[in-house]
């Protein structure tokens, strides 16, 4: 286990992540793609991509409004455009910007607001010409289309520059690959209290507030989402949790994805709620055993073509081809966004397959549904590419299925973890009548 574990503070007496270092390190890979492509700038307004450039970060309520925007020109540092009194906080607080290279400006509110497109077309064809680069592509991450045509209009070439942000950041740093572990631990913990508190009638959003509650009390900048699934709900996966209760027998899994210091975890457990069916922990002995097999293959030089050979088709666990069962046999990269390079998955990976690297960090998540047709397991481990294989950094138990809230005791003894859902499918008195009883149901189908 070479990966160290802090605390989420700093002090003056360990070296832990360094955030000069990593702020360095992230502008420095980002200038050298820019410069090994055909690109004269890169203009971003995905937060994951200025953040990294700039070391910049106002909340996570303007991930989705598209208003923020920096430059990084070939062969100069870049310039942020931020929202309205953000900028003047920038220059008090984030002197890597410079003076002069840290702006207020806006873009169009995602369209509530007209004018902003020439503005921010304006803006960036100024710093161009400057610098003799108005002739260059420029490459874009994401983009409205007001200010597309505005870029256009303004005689500027615009093309893809999201692929190459995916490539600068899918090696990690040695304070990235710190900081993902760090979210991964606190996650550790969630799962810990989590556990302890499933029971019948805690509902899938009392799982979500608890969560929540553990995260940012341990210093999370954001919870993303947190999937609880449970009961009937587990198979098909609906991605998204309500307020459905707990019952006994029910599987219930869940997906954390959470921000430290803008470092994100995706990381899937299921549980039993007091016991587990025999469809059930025959279901998780399968999704664990894929998953082994796929970490297993890890180690720098291995194709996600090759990783994704183990995953299941889809048509072997109900679905009828590879799109419809996208992301459950799934892998991807996690840095300051969950999806990021390499991706592995049988709809894209053998056409477009990518060489694993040390300075990795990835996911992988699998899915099998349950013989009973309406309960499922999913387990995910997140993990670190090292020079000869990975260490996985997500360490809350999950080699077995975890029943929680169980072990009542009975005039026979305690209640077995394993057994199936309602206690009539559990009289071993009774064994010969539903042995009959199959038979009489058989005979009369015939």
């Amino acid at each position: 286990m070479a990966l160290r574990t802090y605390g989420t503070m700093q002090v003056d007496w360990e070296q832990r992540a360094d955030f000069d270092r990593l702020r360095t390190e992230r502008l420095a890979r980002a200038k050298a793609e820019l410069n090994r492509s055909e690109l004269g700038a890169l203009l971003c307004f995905d937060m994951s991509n200025i953040r990294y450039i700039t070391a910049t970060h106002i909340g996570t309520w303007a991930m989705d409004k598209l208003i923020r925007f920096c430059l990084l020109p070939q062969d100069d540092e870049p310039i942020m455009w931020d929202f309205g009194s953000a900028a003047r906080h920038h220059k008090l607080y984030s002197p890597w910007l410079g003076e002069e290279r840290s702006r207020a400006g806006i873009s169009t509110l995602r369209g509530a607001v007209e004018g902003r497109a020439e503005s921010v077309a304006k803006k960036i064809k100024v710093e161009l010409e400057e610098r003799g680069l108005a002739s260059e592509p420029l490459g874009v991450d994401m983009i409205e289309l007001p200010v597309l045509k505005a870029l256009q209009d303004a005689g500027i070439e615009v093309v893809d520059g999201q692929a190459l942000m995916q490539d600068v950041r899918k090696i990690k740093t040695e304070d990235e690959i710190t900081l993902l572990n760090t979210a991964c631990a606190m996650v550790d913990a969630a799962y810990d209290e989590l556990y302890r508190a499933m029971r019948p009638g805690f509902r899938e959003n009392d799982c979500v507030a608890l969560v929540n509650k553990v995260l940012f009390e341990l210093g999370s900048e954001h919870v993303e989402g947190v999937n609880a699934i449970s009961g009937e709900r587990c198979s098909p996966h609906p991605h998204v949790f309500t307020d459905r209760m707990l019952r006994p027998g029910d599987p219930a899994y869940f997906d954390i994805l959470h921000a430290y210091n803008g470092y994100r975890t995706c990381y899937y457990r299921t549980f039993a709620v007091g016991s587990a069916s025999r469809a059930l922990v025959d279901a998780y002995a399968r999704c664990r055993d894929i998953l082994d097999r796929a970490i297993s293959m890890i180690r720098p030089g291995v194709t996600t073509a090759e990783v994704v050979e183990v995953f299941p088709r889809a048509d072997e666990f109900g679905f009828p081809d590879e799109e419809a069962a996208f992301a459950l046999q799934y892998g991807h990269g996690v840095g300051l966004s969950i999806w990021e390079k390499p991706i592995f998955s049988r709809l894209v990976s053998f056409d477009y397959p990518e060489t694993i690297e040390e300075g990795m960090v990835f996911a992988l998540e699998t899915f099998w549904p349950a013989t009973d047709g309406w309960s499922a397991a999913r387990i995910e481990e997140q993990l670190v590419v090292t020079k000869n294989g990975c260490e996985v950094i997500t360490r809350f138990p999950a080699e077995e299925l975890l029943v929680t809230a169980g072990g009542q005791y009975t005039v026979a003894g305690k209640l077995p973890g394993a057994r199936e859902t309602t206690s009539n499918l559990n009289n071993p008195r009774l064994a010969d009548a539903v042995v009959d009883s199959a038979r009489f149901e058989g005979a009369n189908a015939r």
